[in-house]
Parts: C-alpha cells; structure tokens; sequence
C-alpha cells in the first residue's frame, strides 16, 4: 500500500499506516511523527524526512528511510531494523533494548544513551560517519559502531564519548582517538574476538548501503566500562 503524507497531520497519518495490511510505503514524508511506532510483522519505507520518534517501541518490523531522520530514532525499540539512507539527528537509540539500526551517515548528540542488553536481547546502531557529544551516555549494554567514513579522527566522535557507561561496548574506527574520555572508560585496540563479534554488522551496513568500508589505514578500537575505576555509588547517610 502506498501512502501520500502530504494529506495528512502525524497522527492521522500513524492510523492510516496501523490500518493498512501488510508492508507499506509512505511518499512525501515531511516531519511526521512517530511513525512504525510499535509495529511489527512488516516493512515500512519512508520516502522523505520522517519526524521524531520514528520506530518508537519498535516491535520485530523492518523500517526504511530514503532520506533523513530527525531525534530519537528507535527510542526504546525492542526488535527489528531500522536502515536510514541520510543522517540522522540526536538520541539515536535511546534506551533501546533490541534490533539493529544502521545509519549511513552521521548521527547527532547522545546516540545510544542508556541503552541495555538483556540475554539474547543485544541492541546494536551502527553509524557510518561521526556522532556527536555524549556517545553511548550511561549505556548499560548492547553495541555500538562508529566507522567514521571519510571523517578525520578528531571528528569521528565528539566530547564526553561514554560519560556514565556501566556496560555494553563502543567501538571507533579511526587511526587515533583523539577525544579525551572519562577515567571511567578503557580504550583499547580491537582484538581479533572483538572484531569477530562485530563482522557480521559491518557487512550487514555495507550490505544496506551498498558502501565498503575504505582500505584508508584506520583501526577499530574498542571502548568498554574500566573495572578497575568504576563509577562510585552514592550513599546518604544519617
């Protein structure tokens, strides 16, 4: 079923996709919200700027974008995939607890902020470019991956990467981090396992993109919660 957004407001549009059966496609998105909010069982493609929210509480469904996305993208999503063919702005998986999404481009402030992993539930953005400020903020599980494509490394990630981080990992690709981090993040080069446990979503973002990964001399790094300097509890005491 296809479509035209142009005809309605967010919300009347968001009914006329939970009333449709089967896979849909939306034409002339501009700025509507909370699309595939909860959905599941089938793809949605999106031909224009979808609004905020997009995938919300995602459930086990497939969304294309054809273009870009605004703020919270996947915002506690719980399964399925979300492939975006542009940027995408800030709080990209925020507290997201399952699925994949796969931004070709850039990402703005606060990606995967307190995201979680639970058994067999790993989340998991995987972001072409560069990310903003706050990267993986308080993140308590799942991955993350900035490839940083045709980015300079002092550009691939902004300040604060992994303020608060207690669990999960973010891998960099670059030659050098150049950012400071927290005492409390430990920054080390990949190894082989790690690298291991992150192919197969790195193929699945050159895959959706039709993009390859440039031979440009870049390492991944991985960046992980430091045991050894843990973030303190705070007790109040009488």
């Amino acid at each position: 079923m296809v479509i035209d957004a142009k005809q309605y407001d967010f919300q009347a549009l968001n009914e006329q996709i939970r009333a449709a059966e089967g896979d849909v496609t939306v034409e002339n998105c501009m700025g509507h919200r909370f699309i595939a909010a909860g959905a599941s069982g089938r793809t949605i493609t999106i031909n224009g700027v979808p609004g905020n929210a997009l995938g919300c509480y995602l459930n086990c469904a497939t969304v294309v974008v054809n273009g870009n996305a605004q703020d919270a993208v996947g915002d506690t999503m719980n399964d399925g995939r979300i492939v975006i063919h542009g940027d995408a702005g800030d709080a990209v998986g925020y507290a997201m607890r399952g699925g994949q999404i796969y931004v070709r481009g850039n990402v703005g402030y606060r990606a995967g902020i307190h995201m979680k992993a639970y058994k067999d539930k790993v989340p998991a953005v995987i972001i072409g470019g560069h990310a903003g400020s706050f990267l993986g903020e308080y993140q308590a599980g799942g991955i993350i991956i900035v490839l940083g494509i045709d980015c300079p490394d002092d550009r691939v990630i902004g300040e604060f990467c992994g303020t608060g981080v207690h669990g999960g990992r973010i891998f960099i690709r670059a030659h050098e981090i150049k950012r400071a981090l927290p005492p409390q993040v430990r920054c080390e080069v990949a190894t082989d396992e790690d690298l291991a446990s992150v192919r197969d979503y790195i193929r699945q973002y050159e895959t959706c993109f039709s993009r390859k990964i440039p031979d440009d001399g870049k390492r991944l790094f991985v960046l992980s919660p430091n045991s050894a300097n843990p973030y303190k509890k705070m007790y109040a005491v009488n």
